[in-house]
């Protein structure tokens, strides 16, 4: 399986709902000069209140100090920064309810940075993956209106786009009744995708069923009862549209799953996502960690080919007792060349961090992964993603990452971070300083100050390219 170095934009973590960045009027000047390099930052900085997002080169992450006052590749800023095989950069843009624009970028042999020509506006979505040749993007929406049932209630159906690096090409899937999202794990409940991992030739994503949509709701058996709604939970369907953002419902919607204590992985033969098989586990949660409309990647694939995946088990924050998962935080695993879970395999993640649950999850390397800790149990009010863990898939330990800045400075993390040499490079921004990448080792669970971006105001992420001409 060929591994590819990937990132996102910085996403704040200090809170569910989002932190506001700390300007800086006056951008200090770095430590050390600019250096071209391989390695690509993607930074921001604040003057005058007007923000410029930049990206930059360096020859390390391990030391010194660079700038984007005066330096780099301005550009449009991401949702989400993608290397694809070291070669391509992709600022892929989510815009919710709309398509985003998503524009990519070369380097040259002399290491600067190059946009390449065409922009493609990219439809909403919800999760992403690499597949082969493609960046890949999900999304469950609406099919076709031709599909509406009496009551003119559209099916919900998987939404694909693919990007093509290499050509530089952008397509999406041409629906038809194969994409159906409704009743995909014969429950009536319609899901979408968190996570798009390639493995063997075959994708593996985990489904993440998301309740009864007009149409499944409304589906009734002969006698008149519904079809799909669990007896005891009529009054769970809604009377009138409301809600806002991602919590937005319409009327005759069942919002969010009636089964919390199950965890799906659909294993695809292709990019297609058509032909697929489903395997389920009660171990776990539903696999994904969740901010705003976006799903994140809860399954990943250790170096030996074991696939370990991670619930936090965010269904404990539902309000009626009836959609609430009793089950822990936890990890599960498929062990390499199978497609069935490990029956022997069970760790309850709870049990060493006090409860407490985890909002992103990472591989490094070997069966080692970070993990985005929230700071108190789901259960309670006002959690927020405030420290970083380490855990060790074949031992079942789970350490807290030590050498990193006090909780109550941090401002936000980059939301992936680089992996090189075994070690993990994490950006964090703080509240009143200049970003830092740390470099994270995992053996030790401890973090040391690598390169400081002077005079910005956040990290967006870092990776490495290879200079093409």
């Amino acid at each position: 399986m060929k591994k590819k170095n990937i990132f996102f934009a910085v996403i704040v973590a200090t809170a569910i709902t989002g932190t506001t960045f700390t300007a800086c009027d006056e951008p200090a000047t770095p430590d050390t000069a600019t250096r071209k390099g391989e390695y690509v930052i993607a930074s921001a900085t604040s003057v005058s209140g007007q923000e410029t997002n930049v990206l930059l080169t360096a020859t390390t992450l391990d030391e010194g100090s660079i700038s984007p006052v005066g330096n780099g590749l301005v550009n449009e800023g991401a949702t989400y920064w993608v290397f694809y095989d070291n070669k391509y950069l992709y600022a892929l843009n989510y815009n919710q309810g709309e398509a985003g624009t998503t524009q990519s970028f070369i380097m040259d042999s002399n290491y600067n940075l190059k946009k390449r020509d065409k922009e493609f506006k990219v439809s909403r979505f919800t999760t992403w993956g690499i597949y082969k040749d493609y960046i890949m993007t999900t999304s469950t929406g609406n099919g076709k209106t031709e599909w509406a049932d009496a009551n003119g209630y559209i099916p919900q159906a998987i939404l694909i786009s693919y990007l093509n690096p290499a050509t530089e090409s952008y397509t999406t899937n041409t629906m038809d009744s194969t994409y159906l999202s409704e009743n995909f794990l014969g429950n009536g409940e319609y899901v979408t995708l968190a996570g798009l991992v390639e493995y063997n030739g075959k994708i593996y994503s985990a489904a993440v069923p998301m309740g009864l949509s007009q149409y499944g709701c409304m589906q009734k058996n002969e006698d008149g009862s519904y079809k799909w709604v669990l007896p005891g939970n009529e009054e769970l369907i809604k009377t009138e549209s409301g809600g806002s953002g991602s919590g937005a419902y319409d009327k005759d919607e069942l919002q969010w799953t009636q089964y919390p204590n199950e965890c799906w992985i659909a294993i695809f033969d292709d990019e297609t996502l058509t032909g697929k098989k489903l395997i389920k586990t009660d171990k776990i949660s539903y696999a994904c960690g969740r901010n705003r409309s976006q799903y994140y990647q809860m399954i990943w694939t250790a170096d030996n080919g074991d696939i370990y995946i991670f619930s936090p088990s965010y269904a404990k924050t539902m309000s009626d007792a009836r959609q609430q998962t009793t089950l822990p935080a936890g990890v599960v695993r498929i062990k390499a060349g199978t497609e069935t879970f490990d029956d022997s395999y069970y760790c309850n993640m709870e049990e060493q961090s006090s409860g407490k649950a985890f909002q992103r999850s990472w591989h490094i390397t070997g069966s080692y992964f970070l993990l985005l800790m929230y700071d108190r149990p789901l259960t309670e009010s006002g959690f927020v993603a405030s420290e970083l863990a380490i855990f060790d898939g074949e031992s079942k330990k789970l350490t807290y990452v030590t050498g990193l800045p006090a909780k109550d400075q941090i401002n936000s993390f980059g939301s992936a971070p680089y992996f090189e040499n075994g070690y993990a490079y994490m950006p964090i921004s703080v509240n009143n300083g200049n970003p830092v990448i740390y470099k994270i080792n995992p053996e030790t669970a401890s973090a040391t100050p690598g390169i400081t971006v002077s005079g910005s105001t956040t990290i967006a992420g870092t990776g490495k390219m290879i200079p093409l001409n």
